[in-house]
């Protein structure tokens, strides 16, 4: 199997801070500056899985890239370079502590919390009589906080406003880049086939701005199905063919694990892992058009540190 990358401790020059997140790994250059690794680690239920991906980073990385510059005219963003397969670099933001949750379908945990009866998720009404997969009538956002450690939690936008989160100006901007962020995305999605189904974004201050940050329409971040026989396989009440992460958590819930105290994480075979890596891979080259060409390195932390350090020379920041 493919080596993989599951813990980084790179010293880049001018490195003033470092921040280890359940799967990327955040340097701190010179304090304006962003180095995102993403590690081939896998969460699931806010929990860090036991093995690594092959490739998993890679795919994440360049996926983030691919729809950073999609976007860049529309929205402005934090990416600056891509050094390494593995290694986005950008400018620092003043993250804010919300994630904006946009969805088109009712499916994953907001459909098992509709299925428990609930009608209302983040302060969105929800009309009775839907059903599993179900298109809303217009996407709908459901901000979640953004959680260091431990489980998000749904939050309205009238809450995030209310406590002072985000400013009811700059959370006017986020609502709006959401939104037109998911329109591009569902836009290109349907161009390759596919349904954008669900997704998150992240934002932050740059220079009094808000501009997006973090990875966008990955497998991490995002649902896809088939465009292709959806509204046969919904008809019938059967599941959908989709691209995400969403099938890594429904093996771990078979396996019975959803992160509750208590409960054992399942053993993951080598014939479990190579098949989340060909999701990963397959949708790296359904979303892009693109050929997945694996990097492979014997080394790959070495690899980075040489890539990055380059890169960061050549930015000519000052340290």
């Amino acid at each position: 199997m493919a080596t993989t990358l599951v813990k980084t401790d790179f010293e880049f020059p001018g490195q003033t801070a470092v921040y280890h997140g359940k799967v990327r790994d955040v340097y701190t250059i010179n304090d304006n500056v962003m180095v995102m690794v993403a590690t081939d680690r896998i969460s699931a239920f806010d929990v860090i899985l036991p093995e690594g991906i092959p490739y998993k980073g890679q795919v994440l990385n360049q996926i983030a890239a691919y729809f950073l510059d999609a976007s860049a005219e529309i929205v402005p963003n934090w990416k600056l370079a891509v050094p390494d397969p593995m290694v986005t670099v950008g400018r620092k933001a003043e993250s804010f502590p919300v994630e904006m949750i946009i969805r088109g379908y009712l499916t994953g945990s907001a459909w098992r919390e509709y299925k428990n009866g609930a009608r209302e998720l983040c302060g969105v009404k929800l009309p009775d009589g839907m059903r599993e997969n179900e298109k809303f009538p217009e996407p709908i956002i459901t901000p979640t906080t953004k959680a260091a450690e431990g489980h998000d939690e749904n939050i309205s936008r009238e809450e995030i406003i209310a406590q002072g989160l985000v400013s009811e100006e700059n959370y006017k901007v986020m609502e709006e880049y959401t939104r037109k962020l998911f329109e591009l995305g569902t836009k290109m999605a349907a161009e390759k086939g596919l349904i954008l189904v669900d997704t998150k974004y992240e934002f932050g201050l740059c220079d009094g701005k808000v501009i997006l940050i973090d990875e966008i329409h990955t497998p991490d971040s995002s649902r896809y199905f088939y465009a292709d026989g959806y509204q046969e396989r919904f008809e019938k009440g059967e599941p959908q063919r989709q691209l995400s992460k969403e099938f890594v958590r429904q093996w771990l819930i078979d396996h019975g694990f959803m992160g509750q105290e208590g409960q054992k994480m399942p053993e993951m075979t080598p014939e479990f892992i190579e098949s989340v890596s060909e999701r990963y891979i397959e949708l790296f080259e359904h979303v892009t058009g693109q050929k997945f060409v694996k990097a492979d390195c014997p080394d790959l932390a070495a690899r980075i540190e040489d890539n990055v350090t380059n890169c960061i020379l050549n930015l000519q920041i000052e340290i």
